[in-house]
């Protein structure tokens, strides 16, 4: 026993004990003691970061690998192509009915009739999906489908809406949910980026790289745009310049990133230099897996047809779907594919024109895509999703549109592990509220993470001292999609 505790227990007198540290000293180290443990978990994060993209792995087995994103830029109308209203025909030309709550500010002129659907619609499959004439390529693909009547969220406008469907927020400043995902999942090949956006025509788009940007994460996770250069090319300046060999260039890459990492040593918190080591190290890899990967005339001519690549409408979209299954072949996590980029499916007027124009330059790659992933026995462990950043409105705009509608709008999903050929959800009568098992852009993003074996909760980012996780603490799994 020591000499002290054997006193103690004899009932000895102790000598006074000189503290060594003050009740101020004491709560001033502990604290900082506490603020160590912080910067600890954050170093190791960013040392995390540094060895690879993937800082956090599946949280429970998933049922998919990778996303396509279809994304229909501008608001296609759901009243014309997945949802029919009989009782929308019957009342067109009338004021919206007392019946139905007041819509929202700036939907749809006040006092505007309501505008009648002119589309054909047909049963499909043994599910019997009921699909417009518009969509009838994609139609004979009803069973695969699981159909999201009854989407919701809150942005009203273009730039708003966007920024939710792509970030979680109507506010611009949060990482986009291929970010998200790239950062909890990293990518299964070294030779291409894990998250890749395409569009069909070479124009930034309501928000821009604000889209498909890192936001508050580590630059290295935001996506990367293909065949959105100057040139023809469908990556630019992937070849090697004229009178470069590959030692050469190696040798310019090495000086790059030793005076790279000599300017990150002096400012460690920049992320973007991490990000730029990174691009010009996959830059040079993408340069002997790339051309293999983006080049289409190796494939047969009738894969080429399938996608609608021989036809001027479809040959846009039909080439950057095409690309899609090769990237998904190859191991890239998250892909999002833009039609109409700049708010192309807008349509405020004319919406007969707008949507036979659209909807004709997907309809045959979509079903295309969908067609050659079952083929390639891909479509099991692919999420495809479809869907704009809200809807259209049942009351006409202009005489002959519709205005945005956030309350109510449609989406779908197929692959992945969701079981198709079901309807889920529902909006009003008119199609202007979502009623029925309604479900929130955060509930969409949930769900396609939960089938990427990614927990929205348990998906986390130290910001500033605060835990971020990508659908803002709210959103849950849609279980009937895969019960």
């Amino acid at each position: 026993m020591h000499p002290t505790a054997s006193k103690l227990c004899q009932g000895a007198s102790v000598p006074h004990i000189q503290p060594v540290l003050n009740r101020r000293q004491m709560l001033s180290q502990a604290g900082a003691g506490f603020g160590a443990l912080a910067l600890n978990g954050i170093l190791a994060q960013a040392e995390t970061l540094k060895t690879g993209l993937a800082t956090q792995g599946c949280h429970h087995p998933a049922s998919a690998k990778s996303v396509i994103f279809l994304f229909m830029e501008g608001g296609p109308s759901q009243l014309d192509t997945f949802d029919r209203k009989p009782l929308l025909n019957k009342l067109a030309g009338q004021s919206l009915p007392a019946s139905f709550r007041e819509p929202i500010t700036a939907m749809g002129e006040k006092g505007s009739p309501l505008l009648e659907c002119k589309r054909k619609w047909g049963r499909y499959g043994e599910s019997g999906l009921e699909i417009s004439d518009w969509f009838p390529n994609v139609a004979k693909h009803a069973d695969e489908l699981a159909i999201l009547r009854s989407c919701y969220g809150e942005g009203i406008n273009h730039s708003g809406g966007c920024n939710l469907m792509n970030t979680g927020s109507i506010i611009a400043g949060r990482p986009s949910l291929g970010s998200w995902v790239t950062y909890g999942l990293g990518c299964e090949t070294e030779e291409l980026p894990a998250f890749v956006v395409m569009k069909d025509q070479k124009k930034p788009g309501t928000n821009g790289v604000r889209s498909w940007g890192p936001g508050f994460l580590p630059s290295t996770f935001q996506g990367t745009p293909v065949g959105d250069g100057p040139t023809d090319e469908v990556i630019s300046n992937l070849t090697l310049p004229t009178g470069i060999d590959e030692p050469r260039q190696r040798q310019k890459l090495d000086l790059i990133r030793k005076i790279n990492e000599m300017h990150a040593a002096r400012l460690p918190h920049v992320s973007t230099l991490d990000a730029r080591i990174r691009s010009y190290e996959l830059a040079y890899r993408m340069q002997s897996a790339a051309p293999e990967a983006v080049d289409l005339t190796r494939e047969t001519a009738a894969t080429r047809n399938l996608y609608g690549l021989n036809d001027k409408p479809t040959a846009n979209f039909g080439e950057i779907c095409l690309l899609a299954r090769r990237m998904v072949e190859r191991g890239v996590r998250f892909i999002q594919l833009f039609s109409g980029t700049g708010s192309g499916w807008d349509a405020h007027s004319a919406i007969e024109s707008n949507h036979t124009k659209y909807c004709g330059s997907v309809d045959k790659p979509i079903a295309g895509l969908l067609t050659d992933l079952r083929q390639r026995g891909l479509l099991d462990q692919t999420l495809v999703v479809w869907g704009g950043e809200f809807g259209r409105t049942p009351m006409s705009e202009k005489g002959t549109g519709r205005d945005h509608n956030p309350t109510g709008f449609t989406m779908w999903m197929a692959g992945g592990g969701v079981n198709g050929g079901q309807v889920i959800g529902a909006t009003d009568e008119l199609g202007l509220y979502a009623t029925e098992s309604r479900a929130h852009v955060h509930d969409i993003h949930a769900s396609i993470l939960h089938l990427l074996g990614l927990d929205r909760l348990e998906l986390s980012y130290n910001h500033q001292g605060r835990l971020e996780r990508p659908t803002v603490n709210e959103g849950k799994m849609i279980q009937q999609l895969i019960s």
